[in-house]
């Protein structure tokens, strides 16, 4: 008998495994949900008829509210038992999305999205800390983690796919349907396959750090937002700082406690901090890339949702793989080197789309799509595993959130920013012919897809004008998101390589 010892962590076993297998489910779910409804949203614009800031919240609720409470719910599971949370936020999901499905308004959506986005920021922390106490060997939990956020990113990517092929067959509210059948095997098999774990020395309830937590991130969240459709105004200033002095309370809180709710102190750490931005910045490229180019190959270049979705099939295909092969090239090249490199990789891809313009070919912007989400598999699955390697099992719950909140506040500036500039561009090279009402030229510089429907209903000459302004407008826009895409790329790449340096992770 050979026994164990702190320098022979338990190896996991085939229960371990199998329960990883089950945890995928939730993970997929969750972040096909991020960017399943860049395919459904020129439908549902058709539909509902949201204005463009509605359309953008729409998307954008969802990611916030999961980052405002992603911190709050990993101390919770932490506390209350990681498996347990886990299960009660799957429940939760599944019924509200029934209720997103049937949504027949603007509004009843909205609502819809908040609440999945509560029960989403149950799930997301307890997959990742789960998967810290089930895999105590570094080797097998850089691949178990490897495989993790190999799902996040690949759900993020084959969201549109899965929406593209349901779109073609069923109506919108198709795409929320699908939390069902993923879930249900979830239920049924978490409680044998995947083992129990919470903090076992949790600390008091700290309510107060609780508030603060949410009362920091969403405002600041929203600001952004707000700047994206509105401008800046005192609502956007106001938020700001409500926000910034919220977070400084909070960090002052949790410096002077013991067993804080998030050690703040982590963030000292230059790899942690850095990995942390990585996996921002590259959620960021993602989102934003799915959000215009989804829109650009139904709405401009006449793509049915499943021939657009097949569009992306090869890039959500070697994101799996990239995030897979990266455990073993970690093992040769340092982990900033291969971080910074899928960076610039993606970088290029923006880059690409960018100087390509309304010339771009479907084919081009396939390969320009797979190059990014090769460039973001590589960086994830490393960040993510620097990140929840910092710390000690029992806290796993916390730095889930940490890396957690990053992604979706990644999921929220992709749409936001990169959506706001897109949006902005676009109204700034719209030009309404003359003869178009006012109620149509209003809606056209509301949203592409406005646009269409408006074009449709008039007389053939002024319509069509209308429709290839509006469509030439789009891509100016998408040239300009495009740039901005590629800029953050290169200061991602940077900063990664300035944190995480020569370190092995």
């Amino acid at each position: 008998m050979i026994l164990q010892t702190p320098s022979s962590p338990v190896r996991a076993g085939a229960r371990d495994w199998l329960g990883l297998a089950v945890l995928m489910l939730p993970v997929l779910l969750v972040s096909i949900d991020n960017t399943v409804l860049s395919f459904a949203l020129p439908w549902i614009a058709l539909d509902l008829k949201p204005s463009a800031a509605m359309q953008l919240w729409i998307v954008d609720v969802y990611p916030l509210v999961l980052a405002g409470l992603l911190v709050t719910m990993g101390n919770l599971g932490d506390r209350w038992g990681r498996r347990r949370l886990l299960l009660v936020g799957a429940t939760g999901f599944a019924v509200v999305s029934v209720l997103a499905a049937f949504s027949v308004s603007a509004e009843m959506l909205l609502v819809a999205r908040l609440l999945m986005g509560v029960f989403g920021a149950a799930i997301m922390p307890c997959t990742l800390s789960l998967i810290r106490g089930m895999f105590e060997d570094r080797e097998q939990r850089r691949l178990a983690i490897a495989i993790w956020a190999t799902g996040f990113g690949f759900g993020g990517a084959v969201g549109p796919i899965v929406g593209g092929l349901l779109l073609e067959v069923a109506p919108w509210g198709s795409v929320f349907l699908i939390a069902v059948p993923i879930l249900v095997p979830l239920l049924a098999l978490a409680p044998f396959v995947i083992r129990e774990s919470r903090d076992p020395d949790p600390g008091p309830i700290d309510l107060p750090s609780i508030g603060l937590s949410m009362l920091a991130l969403a405002p600041i969240v929203f600001a952004i937002k707000h700047v994206a459709t509105e401008g800046v105004d005192l609502l956007t200033l106001g938020a700001a700082v409500l926000g910034v002095v919220a977070g400084v309370l909070f960090v002052r809180r949790l410096l002077r406690q013991r067993n804080p709710l998030l050690d703040v102190r982590l963030f000292a750490v230059p790899a942690f901090t850095g990995s942390v931005l990585v996996n921002l910045m590259s959620v960021v490229s993602l989102v934003g890339l799915l959000y215009f180019l989804s829109q650009h190959l139904q709405l401009v270049v006449g793509l049915g949702p499943l021939e657009a979705s097949l569009v992306l099939v090869p890039g959500a295909a070697l994101m799996m793989v990239a995030g897979l092969v990266v455990v073993r090239l970690v093992r040769r090249i340092r982990p900033a080197v291969l971080m910074a490199s899928g960076l610039l990789l993606s970088g290029a891809a923006y880059l690409t789309i960018a100087l390509a313009g309304a010339s771009a070919s479907v084919l081009l912007l396939g390969t320009a799509f797979a190059a990014l989400s090769v460039g973001v598999g590589l960086a994830e699955t490393l960040s993510n595993d620097i990140i929840i390697a910092s710390v000690p099992p029992a806290k796993a719950g916390a730095a889930s959130a940490v890396s957690e909140t990053a992604y979706e506040l990644g999921a929220v500036l992709g749409t936001s920013v990169m959506g706001g500039v897109l949006a902005a561009a676009y109204r700034a090279h719209l030009v309404i012919p003359s003869g178009v009402s006012d109620e149509a030229a209003s809606a056209a510089r509301e949203t592409l897809a406005g646009a269409l429907d408006a074009g449709a209903a008039l007389p053939d000459a002024v319509g069509s004008a209308l429709v290839d302004s509006a469509r030439h407008a789009f891509d100016s826009g998408v040239v300009l998101t495009s740039f901005t895409g590629a800029a953050l790329m290169v200061v991602a790449a940077v900063v990664a390589l300035a944190t995480v340096g020569r370190s092995r992770a």
